[in-house]
């Protein structure tokens, strides 16, 4: 009899910056579930998104992960998936599993139901109110009501207007409860006979950042430590200075007020990771735990005051960096890996982990390899982009970060190993024009291999 393939079980976030788990890299907050997956499987501390190319940058992330396709092979920044481009759920649905989806959805309906053959409280769109979440039921058929225009609190001070689909307004539940019990009732029920893919996709810790009082009072505002590379402003304009994310606290940012703001991520943080341990327990009950690949990862970070900034709209580590877990069989215990690696490899990695192929349209790259052999780096280095105004690369111990804001260039280049926070700017430095121009050259075979459409941008460039 053949063996049964194993389960896949993602937790996926929306913000969740990389130095957010305790056992991992910050004291400072309460993950006791994200610590035992840490402690019981193999953290990739070197995890990134390979960018965005709006200001919803979940989006495309989102579609990188689904698809396993590079950034600039994405239809529409990942609004839609095309019938060409083989979605992670609709690939294990030929391969035999039960797919099952439910939370944050951001790549439009069509694509769900190639995805996921059953599914519950489906959020279609990129944020909305915590407490009152307007979903959908799932549709086999992929048909979903038309957007229409939905008033809610965004947390800004003013009541937001955004075209919605949904069937059913789930009021006075938080996301992250709601999301977790769907899927903790699709345990409850799964035919344990055959394999299954259980896709938990929230919307914390994006703000607007409530959550349930007790999580909120584990955190002291007063006592939340600021970044190393807090500034009240960013020294220059990026080309994205006007988006909603900065507005969220005032310019120049205040010490006081990014200490609540990082005291509102942590506590939302903290209420995730009492969700996901009820989602294992759930897994736990069903015999299953065992042969499960459990995999936690978060569509992109967040600023929050470093660098002046508040969003995700830029490429500083805080913001192209994510955790990326992965627990289960074959996968080492208690392990370290920091290969470069993107969100879009996740695709190829799980096709080999389940004994099976991946399919043709997928461009990312395996991470087998490096779960096998610790110093195996994956990738030498990672190219970077947001929108049509900023291009990075970094390396091993460099990033560069070129900027073209309405025709105006701006350099900066980092020393990683020595300025982990990127608050040394040496791009300038007569002995580091070598390495600008090194970079520089592995920026433009990017352009010319992925096809780089921010024409604008490279004309900049002699």
């Amino acid at each position: 009899m053949e063996k049964k393939k194993p389960n896949i079980l993602v937790l996926f976030m929306d913000d969740q910056r990389f130095d957010t788990i305790h056992a991992l890299n910050n004291p400072d907050i309460i993950t006791p579930t994200m610590d035992h997956l840490v402690r019981t499987g193999t953290a990739f501390t070197q995890a990134h998104l390979m960018g965005g190319s709006c200001p919803a940058v979940c989006m495309p992330s989102r579609a990188m992960l689904h698809t396993g396709r590079t950034l600039f092979h994405l239809e529409r920044s990942g609004e839609r998936i095309p019938a060409e481009h083989t979605l992670l759920g609709e690939w294990l649905r030929l391969n035999g599993y039960q797919t099952f989806g439910t939370g944050k959805w951001h790549n439009g309906p069509e694509s769900y139901a190639r995805s996921f053959s059953a599914g519950g409280e489906i959020f279609f769109g990129g944020m909305d109110d915590h407490w009152n979440v307007p979903c959908c039921d799932f549709s086999p058929e992929g048909v979903y009501p038309d957007p229409v225009p939905h008033p809610w609190d965004g947390g800004t001070g003013s009541i937001e207007m955004a075209e919605k689909s949904f069937d059913h307004l789930r009021r006075g539940k938080h996301s992250t409860e709601l999301f977790a019990d769907t899927a903790i009732d699709f345990l409850q029920k799964v035919d344990t006979t055959k394999p299954f893919f259980l896709n938990v996709a929230f919307m914390a810790p994006h703000d607007p950042r409530t959550m349930p009082q007790k999580f909120r009072n584990m955190y002291d505002p007063s006592t939340v430590h600021l970044p190393e590379n807090f500034m009240s402003v960013h020294p220059f304009d990026n080309g994205e200075m006007e988006v909603r994310d900065e507005k969220l606290a005032a310019n120049p940012r205040s010490p006081s007020e990014v200490r609540r703001h990082i005291a509102e991520y942590y506590a939302m943080l903290t209420h995730l990771d009492f969700e996901f341990g009820r989602i294992l327990d759930a897994l736990r009950s069903t015999g299953e735990y065992q042969n499960t690949i459990i995999l936690l990862a978060a569509d992109h970070g967040i600023a929050i005051g470093r660098h002046g900034l508040m969003g995700k709209q830029n490429l500083y580590e805080h913001s192209v960096r994510i955790p990326l877990i992965m627990a289960g069989p074959g996968i080492p215990r208690g392990e370290v890996r920091n290969a470069f690696c993107y969100l879009l490899d996740i695709f190829p990695t799980l096709c080999d982990l389940a004994g099976i192929g991946t399919p043709e349209s997928v461009e990312g790259k395996s991470l087998a390899g490096a779960l096998a052999d610790p110093l195996l780096q994956h990738r030498d280095h990672l190219p970077l982009a947001y929108g049509e105004v900023q291009r990075g690369v970094k390396d091993r111990r460099y990033k560069l970060i070129e900027y073209v804001v309405r025709g105006e260039r701006h350099t900066q280049l980092f020393d990683l190993l020595s300025d982990p926070n990127e608050l040394i700017d040496i791009a300038t430095r007569p002995e580091m024009s070598v390495v600008v121009t090194r970079m520089r050259g592995m920026l433009r075979e990017w352009r010319d291999e992925l096809s780089d459409p921010a024409d604008e941008f490279w004309s900049a460039f002699p």
